[in-house]
């Protein structure tokens, strides 16, 4: 068997979790039919069975040695750390008290700019673009009548937000994939994604400056508990200071029951009750991370990603070729996954490998891999924040998506900044 052969073999248990999850969705008519863990499962047993020579008990451990390395069980931490906060402070109020505070700073003049400033905030802030999306997209579609503007346009202003913010997040689960896949401070990766798409949101921002829209809107006077949004603040402050991302995390989370205890808005109960629930809604990330672990380590074992990065490399002769390499090898992933983090996670370890080979700055390499990997979750109408906000506006995404200028233009950024190469990052440690 020639080398070809052998490394598509090795590479064939990624077109099965591709062909099961996508051959899956389109038979059900509904990407989120079909759980995600379903697929890496059946393609963690078909990898397992590519690996000959080996005891059942041996191809057990080479892909629980991927589930379980160190990288993995850190990234884990990080999941079970941020979905309690994020769980406690909505118990708390914070998301609420978030929003109604941002939009009451927003005059009726500036409502388009203000909206996506809202969203860029508020994500950034809670770490979820779907949540922002969740928590915005009533309150601009209650708007779009009284101030006569197309609903569509609204959510899509609301979904650019989201994607700004939850790019730079310190507590979203792509960041978190995207640095310590590629082994790198989430302060590093904020401030070159920063340089990145911060033209994007500016122009974006200008377009809603200056745009054309009608009629006015004034927000409705109510008691804004504005010590609630205390919690996210301090997340955010903390984190750019460079500390411990855990560390962060379970200051936030104290803080947090602190105010709520005193605030009368829970008791000592709710406080597990909501840790609770944050942790159990982050456990289908968690198995989907520990799947995805395997089955990287089993493919590399196989031989799979050194062939992988022969082919790529092939025509490759520079830092350039190699970063296009990583956003394109993002991209197509993420449309067939329709996951921007699981997009991360399938291609971590290559882009990781390709760093390292060309001398790409480990956060450059998470920077592309988290903004191409935003920049096309941003625009796919089956992607969870689209189907999120068009069933909450009751529209189709389709009508969203020729509003969406801010994806648009991450995706023009991230193509700017491979091609002249900025940012300019040394990679001496």
């Amino acid at each position: 068997m020639n080398s070809a052969n052998r490394g598509t073999i090795a590479l064939s248990p990624i077109f099965v979790l591709l062909l099961t999850y996508l051959g899956g969705a389109l038979l059900a008519g509904d990407f989120y039919r079909v759980p995600i863990a379903v697929a890496f499962v059946a393609a963690g047993i078909y990898g397992a069975l590519l690996l000959r020579g080996r005891s059942l008990k041996e191809r057990i451990n080479i892909f629980s040695n991927g589930a379980a390395n160190s990288d993995i069980m850190y990234m884990i931490w990080i999941f079970c750390m941020a979905g309690i906060f994020a769980s406690s402070a909505k118990a708390m109020g914070s998301v609420d008290a978030t929003v109604a505070l941002t939009l009451r700073c927003i005059p009726g003049e500036f409502l388009p700019a203000g909206i996506f400033i809202a969203a860029c905030f508020i994500s950034m802030a809670i770490g979820t673009s779907v949540g922002t999306i969740v928590a915005l997209t009533p309150v601009v579609t209650t708007m779009a009548p009284q101030i006569g503007c197309p609903t569509p346009w609204l959510v899509a202003i609301v979904v650019g937000g989201a994607f700004f913010g939850d790019n730079l997040s310190f507590i979203s689960d792509t960041t978190i994939a995207a640095t310590q896949s590629q082994r790198c401070k989430m302060s590093d990766k904020f401030r070159t994604n920063l340089i990145i798409v911060l033209p994007a949101a500016a122009i974006t921002l200008c377009i809603y400056l200056f745009g054309n829209h009608t009629g006015d809107f004034q927000t409705p006077e109510q008691a804004i508990e504005w010590y609630k949004a205390l919690p996210y603040l301090l997340v955010i402050i903390l984190a750019l200071t460079g500390m411990n991302v855990l560390l962060v995390l379970l200051t936030g989370i104290i803080f947090t029951d602190i105010i709520g205890i005193a605030s009368g808005a829970f008791d000592t109960l709710a406080i597990f009750t909501s840790a609770g629930g944050g942790l159990n809604s982050m456990c289908e990330l968690i198995l989907v991370t520990l799947l995805a672990g395997g089955l990287m380590n089993t493919i590399k074992e196989l031989g799979g990603f050194d062939y992988l990065i022969k082919v790529l490399t092939k025509n490759i002769s520079s830092k350039r070729g190699a970063e296009s390499v990583i956003a394109l090898l993002t991209m197509l992933t993420n449309l067939c996954t329709a996951n921007n983090t699981i997009a991360i996670l399938t291609t971590g370890n290559i882009a990781r490998e390709l760093s390292q080979k060309y001398g790409i700055s480990p956060r450059k390499s998470a920077s592309l891999l988290d903004t191409s990997s935003c920049f096309v979750q941003g625009i796919i109408p089956y992607g969870a924040q689209l189907l999120m906000a068009s069933g909450l506006a009751a529209i189709s995404p389709i009508e969203i998506i020729p509003h969406l200028y801010y994806p648009l233009m991450t995706g023009i950024m991230v193509a700017l900044s491979i091609a002249t190469g900025l940012p300019k990052i040394s990679t001496k440690k």
